[in-house]
């Protein structure tokens, strides 16, 4: 009975590699590891995108997927964004990400991320992680207990902790950068700023904004969390269904992604796009040539919220606090760059940082081939 099953399993794999191979010709993935543990429930996913400028860094994003294909899906295209993200910010590193499939809130165990560790620990190096969205600084302490590949440790034992405030710091300095194009003055004093997703990233620029004398909105489908941040931070509190009916220059999601989309964008009345959540746009080239149109300036995202990346290699080279948040202020040039490319010639934002991207991985890639 157990070899029938073993061969029914090996058949179902075979009728989908096809679909999988598919995808990574897509995507233009190095490698794509899947990690299955009966005695922990562990099932997930590391995937390997580009590993031309350093290793492969990535976050391991826990969540509860309905399919296994949606996961293979998401780790893919956040994998290939952190390759992208890495290139633009000037870092030395390649882009990975991985996925587990489950509920953060029950499903996650010590000896589960443990043994998620030691799937790490077994590629000797090619992929390093940290936390992302269902994973914390005690999830990467258990798997630093089975590998040393891995960053945002607690602060406690040497690590850096809480990457948000770093990738918050450069979501402002996002901001600003496109603000200084529309408006000649990167100022946001008197500026109107929606702000969806409150989260530990949406917290932290809530703060810098209001610091700055920015107005702001917040929205958040967890209630306690909204009041509690607008109350603490002084932003007033919108409806994540009547949003984009309100009056504000800047849009800043900072929760899930895909809420850039034709019908969203048709009723947006902001000028800016501009915020820490991966993936905003649904369609990225229908999506893109739309807010061109429009004249919305789009940020994107692979490069303001590149902050917990940049965290996760100050770490690797010897974290200093204040040394990052310079890292971290150099988003702002790079967003500048960006948006002379595209208004020279009259391409979307996302094309033209994606091209930049491109040419210096090509260019890395003559220098070693040279070698």
């Amino acid at each position: 009975m157990k070899r029938r099953i073993i061969f029914s399993y090996m058949s179902s794999i075979q009728l989908e590699t096809n679909s999988i191979f598919n995808q990574l010709s897509v995507f233009g993935h190095q490698k794509v590891v899947f990690c299955k543990d009966d005695d922990t429930g562990l099932r997930a996913i590391i995937a390997i995108h580009d590993t031309t400028l350093g290793p492969a860094v990535g976050g391991t994003r826990m969540w509860s997927y309905q399919t296994e294909a949606e996961a293979l899906n998401d780790v893919l295209r956040l994998s290939k964004a952190m390759t992208y993200k890495a290139a633009i910010t000037g870092l030395n590193l390649g882009g990975g990400k991985a996925v587990i499939i489950g509920d953060s809130r029950t499903d996650k165990s010590e000896a589960l991320m443990r043994r998620f560790g030691r799937f790490i620990e077994n590629l000797n190096g090619l992929f390093i992680t940290a936390e992302e969205v269902g994973t914390g600084p005690k999830d990467m302490e258990y798997i630093r207990m089975e590998t040393k590949y891995v960053t945002g440790v607690p602060e406690s034992i040497g690590g850096s902790g809480d990457p948000s405030p770093v990738t918050a710091k450069g979501v402002f300095m996002g901001i600003k950068a496109c603000v200084k194009e529309l408006y000649g003055t990167d100022s946001l004093a008197g500026r109107t700023v929606a702000v969806q997703g409150t989260g530990h990233v949406g917290e932290h620029l809530v703060g810098l904004l209001r610091n700055e004398n920015a107005k702001v909105y917040v929205s958040d489908i967890n209630d306690e969390r909204l009041i509690r941040v607008a109350k603490k931070y002084g932003a007033e509190m919108a409806n994540n269904n009547n949003l984009f009916d309100l009056d504000f220059d800047i849009y800043a999601p900072c929760a899930l992604g895909a809420t850039v989309n034709s019908e969203t964008i048709s009723r947006m009345k902001c000028r800016i796009i501009a915020g820490s959540a991966n993936n905003q746009l649904a369609d990225e080239k229908e999506d893109a040539k739309l807010l061109l149109e429009k004249e919305i300036i789009y940020a994107p995202d692979y490069l303001i919220n590149a902050g917990g990346l940049i965290n996760v290699y100050s770490e690797l080279k010897g974290y200093n606090k204040k040394r990052t948040m310079q890292l971290a202020e150099n988003i702002y040039e790079a967003t500048r760059e960006v948006l002379k490319k595209s208004k020279s010639e009259n391409i979307p934002t996302i094309i033209a940082a994606n091209q930049i991207v491109e040419k210096r991985i090509a260019d890395i890639k003559k220098i070693k081939s040279s070698y």
